[in-house]
């Protein structure tokens, strides 16, 4: 699993963490599936608006992106801590 983690609390810079962060994971994606494997992905963040929540949904939904956890709501890092552990 890789993942990427972004701290950054402001709203105002949420979609710009969210667009880098999801580049990245699609180059992750990408590399992996060169080599015919297959790998899970998270992203974490502190700060989640509105248009990049649906974006990440989409993403779990469709299962492009494995879990998602926003880091300021405890119950979601707490799951998201578990499912690392069941890994």
């Amino acid at each position: 699993m890789l993942g990427e983690l972004k701290g950054g609390i402001d709203p105002a810079g949420a979609d710009e963490h969210w667009k880098t962060g999801n580049t990245a994971l699609n180059r992750v994606r990408d590399s992996f599936a060169k080599n015919n494997l297959k790998v899970q992905t998270s992203f974490i963040a502190a700060a989640i608006e509105k248009k990049m929540a649906s974006e990440i949904f989409s993403q779990l939904k469709n299962r492009t992106l494995s879990y998602a956890a926003n880091l300021t709501m405890d119950s979601q890092l707490i799951n998201y801590c578990d499912w690392i552990l069941k890994l």
